[in-house]
């Protein structure tokens, strides 16, 4: 019955993909924006379960199962941030990508100001194919953790059947069947949590007895924050602020502004995001507590594995089937976005000259798959440090870039590139560094791209010629 329940979701997700090819037209405006004509209330499901994806299922319930209700912070952080994004960037973002026809991330960060930046276009495009590669291998091997430990099928199974999916639906309809698929895998998604989380609370007593277990569990487990010194309170929860400010700096998820049908129509799409990002979010971190106490042996086992571990143990088959479609659906709906992504970018960005061939973008897609199913096969990396240094390089190295445009200031193609080159090695000298554990890396790396831009408006002393 898992099995039956969970191929019996994959088909249902893989026929709405097919049937997106009722309206897909032939053309690379469709493929890659959808026309930009989707509805607010797709566009933000969509948007909100690329963003939600393996990293919530597995990498997240994994983090707060290990540490505790300090796990909290992530999200009110993260969401504080990316709202303050969206509030700040969207639309204006929204307006520049349809005033010049951008149909890849780097195309709207090189047209944005009316001008043709090529080398920024071509560094942004390579810089979206490597980060994003990475980040849609850390989804495969999601799949993967999942099926292994349910169906002790090879760790590579789930990787290579989550790639074909998504090669087949993303093949037939471009963004719009990973858009439809999205917004179906987004409800599977928060059932999937419901009901974990409603019979793991059932299973463990009450509420009070819940909370009373909780505080026993280890010294600190339910102290709000790691560190508790004000200096460092401060630290943790800004760094997760600046996580979720990255958004903008995602090509993947900036790509469902771009397609939304009207500017107009942000505060619906803004409403229907963020419930269900709310909603989602709070609900794996219950789950990840109560995996706590379903699962006390902590160090026996991979704690990213805690969500098929308790499903297994709590829910009858057809049930875990909804699950482990749930954890699929997550890494899916993320997957096929990334791959779309890293698509654009090879044809649009780094080949100019062969932008417009329809066929040599769905050929893209082809490759981008394989390359990242391959990375996925290589090894067994943890899921939720792919996605941190996937997602802290993207914004890291895009987030200063847009926010400057979005404050209405002038950039020269030196200064733009300036700006991400000095927040990438910010990024990764301060994780080499060793200093994660005070501020997640994304904090400094954008205040230092911003801080290359404030230094070119200084009035620096002209030297004076012989």
């Amino acid at each position: 019955m898992t099995t039956i329940s969970f191929v019996g979701f994959l088909l249902l997700f893989a026929i709405i993909g097919a049937a997106s090819m009722l309206r897909h037209k032939p053309t690379t405006t469709d493929y890659l924006v959808a026309g930009r004509n989707v509805a607010p209330w797709l566009a933000g499901l969509s948007a909100v379960a690329t963003n939600n994806s393996g990293y919530m299922f597995i990498g997240m319930i994994g983090l707060t199962y290990s540490t505790g209700l300090t796990s909290i912070w992530l999200m009110i952080g993260w969401i504080a941030g990316d709202l303050l994004a969206s509030l700040l960037i969207m639309k204006r973002l929204r307006l520049a990508s349809e005033a010049h026809d951008a149909h890849s991330f780097g195309g709207l960060l090189a047209e944005w100001q009316g001008t043709d930046y090529t080398l920024l276009r071509r560094l942004s495009g390579l810089l979206t194919i490597l980060f994003l590669g990475a980040y849609a291998a850390a989804q495969f091997t999601a799949g993967s953790k999942a099926l292994h430990v349910l169906f002790d099928w090879d760790i590579s199974t789930g990787a290579i059947i989550g790639a074909g999916l998504v090669l087949l639906y993303s093949y037939s309809g471009g963004i719009r069947a990973s858009i439809w698929t999205d917004a179906a895998q987004s409800m599977v998604m928060i059932a999937a949590m419901g009901v974990l989380m409603w019979t793991a609370s059932a299973q463990l007593g009450s509420p009070a007895t819940i909370l009373d277990d909780l505080r026993h569990v280890s010294p600190g487990f339910m102290d709000w924050f790691p560190d508790q010194s004000w200096m460092g309170a401060v630290l943790f929860v800004g760094g997760w602020v600046f996580a979720g400010f990255g958004v903008a700096g995602q090509p993947h998820i900036v790509i469902r502004y771009m397609a939304l049908d009207d500017v107009d129509n942000l505060g619906r799409f803004r409403a229907w995001y963020y419930s269900w990002f709310i909603a989602f979010y709070s609900a794996t971190i219950v789950v990840g507590l109560l995996a706590r106490l379903l699962l006390p042996d902590a160090g026996s086992f991979d704690a990213e594995l805690a969500l098929p571990m308790i499903s297994m143990q709590l829910l009858p088959d057809v049930l875990v089937g909804l699950v482990l479609a749930g954890l699929f659906a997550a890494t899916m709906s993320t997957a096929d976005s990334l791959i779309l992504s890293c698509s654009a970018s090879i044809t649009r960005d780094l080949l100019p000259a062969h932008k417009s061939g329809y066929a040599g973008t769905k050929l893209a897609t082809a490759v981008v798959v394989l390359v990242a199913l391959g990375l996925s096969l290589s090894g067994n990396q943890s899921v939720f440090a792919l996605v941190l240094i996937a997602w802290g390089l993207l914004a890291a190295a895009f987030a200063p870039l847009l926010t400057v445009y979005a404050l209405g200031a002038r950039v020269s193609e030196p200064l733009a590139l300036a700006m991400m080159a000095t927040g990438v090695a910010t990024f990764l000298g301060w994780r080499e560094a060793g200093l994660s554990a005070t501020a997640y890396e994304i904090m400094p790396a954008i205040l230092a791209g911003l801080g290359v831009f404030a230094l070119s408006r200084l009035p620096w002393p002209q030297r004076s010629g012989a």
